[in-house]
Protein backbone atom coordinates (compact mmCIF):
# COMPACT_ATOMS: atom_id res chain seq x y z
CA UNK A 1 0.00 0.00 0.00
CA UNK A 2 1.52 3.39 -0.91
CA UNK A 3 1.15 5.89 2.01
CA UNK A 4 2.07 9.63 2.48
CA UNK A 5 4.41 9.68 5.59
CA UNK A 6 6.63 6.32 5.20
CA UNK A 7 7.70 6.77 8.91
CA UNK A 8 4.00 7.20 10.12
CA UNK A 9 2.32 4.57 12.78
CA UNK A 10 -1.19 6.30 10.96
CA UNK A 11 -3.59 4.88 8.98
CA UNK A 12 -3.78 5.66 4.80
CA UNK A 13 -6.71 7.18 5.60
CA UNK A 14 -5.66 9.11 7.92
CA UNK A 15 -1.92 10.20 6.25
CA UNK A 16 -4.66 11.38 3.50
CA UNK A 17 -6.52 13.59 5.50
CA UNK A 18 -3.53 14.86 7.42
CA UNK A 19 -1.87 15.68 3.90
CA UNK A 20 -4.82 17.73 2.06
CA UNK A 21 -5.37 19.39 5.20
CA UNK A 22 -1.60 20.75 4.80
CA UNK A 23 -1.50 21.16 1.45
CA UNK A 24 -4.88 22.94 0.89
CA UNK A 25 -4.23 26.45 1.03
CA UNK A 26 -1.69 25.76 -2.07
CA UNK A 27 -3.77 23.09 -3.82
CA UNK A 28 -5.59 25.13 -6.28
CA UNK A 29 -2.61 26.64 -7.58
CA UNK A 30 -0.65 23.80 -7.74
CA UNK A 31 -3.30 21.80 -9.23
CA UNK A 32 -3.63 23.94 -12.43
CA UNK A 33 -0.17 25.07 -12.69
CA UNK A 34 0.99 21.17 -12.25
CA UNK A 35 -0.99 20.13 -14.89
CA UNK A 36 -0.59 22.88 -17.26
CA UNK A 37 -4.40 24.13 -16.84
CA UNK A 38 -5.14 20.41 -18.31
CA UNK A 39 -7.02 18.80 -15.52
CA UNK A 40 -9.79 21.83 -16.57
CA UNK A 41 -10.05 20.09 -20.09
CA UNK A 42 -10.30 16.71 -18.22
CA UNK A 43 -13.08 17.48 -16.18
CA UNK A 44 -14.97 19.43 -18.81
CA UNK A 45 -15.16 15.84 -20.80
CA UNK A 46 -16.04 14.14 -18.03
CA UNK A 47 -19.10 16.69 -17.18
CA UNK A 48 -20.15 16.26 -21.27
CA UNK A 49 -20.54 12.76 -20.54
CA UNK A 50 -22.12 13.32 -17.16
CA UNK A 51 -24.70 15.76 -18.80
CA UNK A 52 -26.01 13.13 -21.40
CA UNK A 53 -27.27 11.14 -18.36
CA UNK A 54 -28.99 14.29 -16.82
CA UNK A 55 -28.66 13.65 -13.02
CA UNK A 56 -30.78 15.63 -10.86
CA UNK A 57 -28.80 14.15 -7.25
CA UNK A 58 -25.07 13.52 -7.80
CA UNK A 59 -22.80 12.61 -5.09
CA UNK A 60 -19.16 14.17 -5.35
CA UNK A 61 -16.66 11.64 -3.85
CA UNK A 62 -13.62 12.95 -2.17
CA UNK A 63 -14.53 16.42 -3.67
CA UNK A 64 -11.64 18.76 -2.15
CA UNK A 65 -11.96 21.85 -3.04
CA UNK A 66 -14.68 21.18 -4.88
CA UNK A 67 -13.68 21.90 -9.27
CA UNK A 68 -15.63 19.26 -10.01
CA UNK A 69 -19.17 19.82 -8.04
CA UNK A 70 -18.36 23.48 -9.33
CA UNK A 71 -18.37 22.33 -13.04
CA UNK A 72 -21.34 20.21 -12.35
CA UNK A 73 -23.19 22.93 -11.25
CA UNK A 74 -22.67 25.46 -13.88
CA UNK A 75 -22.84 23.31 -16.78
CA UNK A 76 -26.16 21.24 -16.00
CA UNK A 77 -28.16 22.85 -13.23
CA UNK A 78 -28.76 19.78 -11.06
CA UNK A 79 -31.19 20.06 -7.66
CA UNK A 80 -28.35 18.98 -5.70
CA UNK A 81 -24.57 17.70 -5.19
CA UNK A 82 -23.05 17.24 -1.95
CA UNK A 83 -19.19 17.07 -1.93
CA UNK A 84 -17.77 14.42 0.17
CA UNK A 85 -14.33 14.66 1.85
CA UNK A 86 -11.81 13.54 4.79
CA UNK A 87 -9.84 16.82 4.74
CA UNK A 88 -11.75 19.20 6.12
CA UNK A 89 -9.59 22.32 5.56
CA UNK A 90 -9.96 21.45 1.21
CA UNK A 91 -13.59 21.58 2.10
CA UNK A 92 -13.75 24.93 3.65
CA UNK A 93 -12.08 26.54 0.45
CA UNK A 94 -14.41 24.93 -1.65
CA UNK A 95 -17.21 25.90 0.35
CA UNK A 96 -15.83 29.94 -0.31
CA UNK A 97 -15.70 29.26 -4.18
CA UNK A 98 -19.21 27.99 -4.19
CA UNK A 99 -19.99 31.54 -2.08
CA UNK A 100 -18.43 33.43 -4.41
CA UNK A 101 -20.31 31.83 -7.40
CA UNK A 102 -23.49 31.58 -5.37
CA UNK A 103 -24.05 27.77 -6.25
CA UNK A 104 -24.85 27.48 -2.12
CA UNK A 105 -28.25 26.30 -3.49
CA UNK A 106 -27.02 23.18 -5.53
CA UNK A 107 -23.89 22.55 -3.80
CA UNK A 108 -22.75 21.71 -0.33
CA UNK A 109 -20.40 19.78 1.45
CA UNK A 110 -19.74 17.15 3.97
CA UNK A 111 -16.97 15.38 6.33
CA UNK A 112 -17.33 11.53 5.48
CA UNK A 113 -15.52 8.44 4.57
CA UNK A 114 -15.60 7.73 1.15
CA UNK A 115 -15.72 3.98 1.79
CA UNK A 116 -18.29 3.94 4.36
CA UNK A 117 -20.62 6.37 2.77
CA UNK A 118 -23.49 7.34 5.43
CA UNK A 119 -26.27 7.64 2.56
CA UNK A 120 -28.89 4.42 2.06
CA UNK A 121 -28.92 2.72 -0.76
CA UNK A 122 -30.06 3.36 -4.21
CA UNK A 123 -29.65 7.28 -3.70
CA UNK A 124 -27.86 8.84 -5.91
CA UNK A 125 -28.16 9.05 -10.04
CA UNK A 126 -24.68 9.66 -10.30
CA UNK A 127 -21.59 10.00 -8.64
CA UNK A 128 -18.36 11.74 -9.75
CA UNK A 129 -14.80 11.49 -8.46
CA UNK A 130 -12.16 13.60 -9.55
CA UNK A 131 -8.33 11.90 -8.78
CA UNK A 132 -9.41 9.91 -5.35
CA UNK A 133 -10.34 6.65 -5.76
CA UNK A 134 -6.54 5.93 -6.06
CA UNK A 135 -6.18 7.37 -1.88
CA UNK A 136 -8.87 4.94 -1.05
CA UNK A 137 -7.12 3.18 1.58
CA UNK A 138 -9.24 0.48 0.13
CA UNK A 139 -10.19 -0.09 -3.40
CA UNK A 140 -12.54 -2.60 -3.42
CA UNK A 141 -14.69 -1.11 -0.25
CA UNK A 142 -14.84 2.16 -1.90
CA UNK A 143 -15.89 1.03 -4.89
CA UNK A 144 -18.80 -1.20 -3.40
CA UNK A 145 -19.98 1.87 -1.78
CA UNK A 146 -20.18 3.53 -4.89
CA UNK A 147 -22.09 1.16 -6.39
CA UNK A 148 -24.22 0.68 -3.29
CA UNK A 149 -25.75 4.31 -3.03
CA UNK A 150 -26.08 4.30 -6.96
CA UNK A 151 -29.75 4.13 -8.69
CA UNK A 152 -30.26 0.94 -10.64
CA UNK A 153 -29.04 2.09 -13.84
CA UNK A 154 -26.85 5.33 -12.43
CA UNK A 155 -23.54 6.14 -13.24
CA UNK A 156 -20.09 6.57 -11.78
CA UNK A 157 -17.69 9.10 -13.45
CA UNK A 158 -14.17 8.48 -12.44
CA UNK A 159 -11.51 10.30 -13.31
CA UNK A 160 -7.76 9.25 -12.48
CA UNK A 161 -4.54 9.69 -13.26
CA UNK A 162 -3.21 6.75 -15.18
CA UNK A 163 0.25 6.33 -17.08
CA UNK A 164 1.24 7.01 -20.98
CA UNK A 165 2.47 3.71 -22.72
CA UNK A 166 3.85 5.04 -25.99
CA UNK A 167 7.51 6.35 -26.29
CA UNK A 168 8.00 9.46 -26.28
CA UNK A 169 5.11 10.80 -24.36
CA UNK A 170 5.95 7.60 -21.55
CA UNK A 171 9.19 8.88 -20.65
CA UNK A 172 8.36 12.57 -20.99
CA UNK A 173 5.90 12.10 -18.10
CA UNK A 174 8.09 10.00 -15.82
CA UNK A 175 10.61 12.50 -15.81
CA UNK A 176 8.11 15.33 -15.24
CA UNK A 177 5.74 13.48 -12.49
CA UNK A 178 8.88 11.45 -11.06
CA UNK A 179 11.44 14.94 -11.31
CA UNK A 180 9.77 17.99 -11.75
CA UNK A 181 6.51 17.98 -10.31
CA UNK A 182 7.50 16.74 -7.06
CA UNK A 183 10.50 19.32 -6.51
CA UNK A 184 7.87 22.37 -7.69
CA UNK A 185 5.10 21.21 -5.44
CA UNK A 186 7.58 20.78 -2.25
CA UNK A 187 8.62 24.72 -3.02
CA UNK A 188 4.90 25.62 -2.62
CA UNK A 189 3.64 23.42 -0.33
CA UNK A 190 5.03 23.06 3.54
CA UNK A 191 4.01 19.46 2.70
CA UNK A 192 7.56 17.84 1.63
CA UNK A 193 6.04 14.37 1.46
CA UNK A 194 3.07 15.35 -0.85
CA UNK A 195 4.29 15.48 -4.60
CA UNK A 196 6.10 12.71 -4.09
CA UNK A 197 3.28 10.86 -2.88
CA UNK A 198 1.55 11.56 -6.45
CA UNK A 199 3.70 10.00 -8.32
CA UNK A 200 3.96 6.69 -6.10
CA UNK A 201 0.46 6.55 -5.66
CA UNK A 202 -0.06 6.65 -9.42
CA UNK A 203 2.36 4.05 -10.29
CA UNK A 204 0.61 1.54 -7.85
CA UNK A 205 -2.80 2.14 -8.76
CA UNK A 206 -4.53 -0.51 -11.52
CA UNK A 207 -5.07 1.96 -14.76
CA UNK A 208 -6.89 1.06 -17.84
CA UNK A 209 -8.63 -2.69 -17.97
CA UNK A 210 -7.06 -3.57 -14.26
CA UNK A 211 -9.32 -0.40 -13.50
CA UNK A 212 -12.29 -2.16 -14.86
CA UNK A 213 -11.52 -5.85 -13.68
CA UNK A 214 -11.75 -4.05 -10.40
CA UNK A 215 -15.25 -2.03 -10.95
CA UNK A 216 -16.44 -5.32 -12.24
CA UNK A 217 -15.36 -7.37 -8.69
CA UNK A 218 -17.04 -4.22 -6.68
CA UNK A 219 -20.28 -5.17 -8.55
CA UNK A 220 -20.66 -2.40 -11.69
CA UNK A 221 -22.65 -3.94 -14.58
CA UNK A 222 -20.44 -2.52 -17.34
CA UNK A 223 -17.63 -0.18 -17.49
CA UNK A 224 -15.91 1.61 -19.83
CA UNK A 225 -12.97 3.97 -20.21
CA UNK A 226 -11.50 6.66 -22.42
CA UNK A 227 -7.82 7.60 -22.60
CA UNK A 228 -7.09 11.46 -21.83
CA UNK A 229 -4.13 13.00 -23.40
CA UNK A 230 -2.08 10.45 -24.22
CA UNK A 231 -3.13 8.21 -21.51
CA UNK A 232 -2.12 10.49 -18.48
CA UNK A 233 -5.48 10.56 -17.49
CA UNK A 234 -8.57 8.15 -18.02
CA UNK A 235 -11.93 8.52 -17.61
CA UNK A 236 -14.29 5.51 -16.33
CA UNK A 237 -17.76 5.47 -16.73
CA UNK A 238 -19.09 2.54 -14.35
CA UNK A 239 -22.76 1.21 -14.71
CA UNK A 240 -24.57 0.02 -11.86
Amino acid sequence: MTIPYKNSDKSKKEQVATMFNNIAHKYDFLNHTLSLGIDKIWRAKAIRELTKENPQLILDIATGTGDFAIAAAKKMKPKKIIGLDISEKMMEIGAQKVAKMNLQSIISFEIGDCEALRFESNYFDATLTGFGVRNFENLQNGLQEIVRVLKPGGKAFILEFSKPEKFPIKQLYNFYFKNILPSIGKMFSKDTAAYSYLPDSVDAFPFGQAFVNEATKAGFSHTKFQKLSFGIATLYICSK
